[in-house]
């Protein structure tokens, strides 16, 4: 495994800047933002894909610090039901697959998105009951006529320009949020389809990651260092389900904190070990979210942690049989 970063954590600061310090801490790899919701501060593929001297030297600059870039990520919703935010993002999302192409590498992160709930539809409209029965009619329509379709679609493209590994976040707010709804787009879609596997989002929801993990195995693709605080005294009387602005931590019944600050250094040991059961052997990347810590000091606590917790080494023969 090797400690990687999600740049867009610096995307104010010139990507030659950002890479210099990732590497002062070590980091090895790193998950280039390209579009979509995190933006593409440090890489445009309009620019990339037709700059030949731009492109030589991002390339360049990636060698002069010695980093391996992990991913490419574009995190959006290309099903989107106003046509042309879908438009666009569906854009963004093939434009970083031809610059994934152009790099020489194999895998995409981004959201599997969330339809409406018709034609007609201005907004997304993600669906949490079967009932009233017009919730599990909505579902029904959204992955039979618009969630498979397109990401059938979208597989061809990415497979004929060589990506076969789409890492999708499982992210509530969109039609792949937990691990049964990842596997179901991957068993209707294909083999390409897997997990840009981020803790943070399974722990609010009740999830163990470890289950998670030993559950989808080879389908995890990606991984995200990011932790979650569950605040017992606010889910006691509200429960997990927050519409809260994340700058309200006092009120919330979760956010979202850098890596030991949600869970300690144990549960983080135990998430590695089972990704290393399963046969993950990737990048580690780190996306700091921790709105009670500034960029520096979330990102250098979380480093400091991974170091310890993260298993590097080939496992070899099993001397003491």
């Amino acid at each position: 495994m090797k400690l990687g970063v999600f740049t867009c954590l610096l995307g104010d600061l010139p990507f030659e800047d950002a890479l210099k310090y990732f590497a002062s801490l070590g980091i090895e790899m790193i998950e280039i933002g390209c579009g979509g919701y995190p933006g593409n501060a440090h890489a445009d593929p309009e620019v990339l894909l037709r700059d030949e001297e731009k492109f030589s030297e991002f390339k360049a600059l990636t060698a002069k610090y010695n980093l391996e870039i992990s991913a490419l990520s574009c995190h959006a919703n290309p099903v989107h039901p106003n046509k042309a935010i879908a438009a666009d993002f569906d854009k963004a999302i093939r434009d970083t697959i031809l610059l994934a192409e152009k790099l020489g590498i194999s895998r995409i992160n981004t959201f599997s998105g969330c339809p409406g709930d018709s034609e007609g539809s201005k907004y997304p409209n993600w669906v949490t009951c079967p009932w009233p029965n017009d919730y599990s009619e909505i579902l029904d329509w959204q992955w039979n006529e618009v969630l498979i379709p397109y990401w059938k679609d979208l597989v061809k493209f990415a497979k004929a320009h060589g990506v076969d590994k789409i890492g999708l976040e499982m992210h509530p707010g969109f039609s792949v949020y937990n691990t049964e709804s990842l596997l179901k787009l991957r068993a209707a879609v294909g083999d390409e389809i897997g997990a840009n596997f981020d803790p943070s989002h399974l722990v609010w929801q009740g999830m163990d990651p470890v289950a998670c993990i030993r559950a989808l195995g080879p389908a995890i693709f990606h991984f995200h260092a990011k932790d979650t605080k569950i605040d017992k005294y606010n889910t006691a009387v509200n429960g997990v389900l927050d519409t809260k602005p994340y700058t309200d931590e006092l009120n919330r019944s979760w956010i979202f904190r850098s890596v030991g600050y949600g869970n300690d250094a144990s549960y983080w040991k135990d998430i590695i070990s089972n990704l290393r059961l399963v046969g993950y052997d990737y990048a580690i990347s780190i996306e700091h979210e921790d709105s009670l810590m500034s960029q520096n000091e979330g990102l250098t606590k979380a480093v400091a942690l991974l170091k310890d917790v993260l298993i590097t080494e080939d496992v070899g023969d099993a001397w003491w049989v």
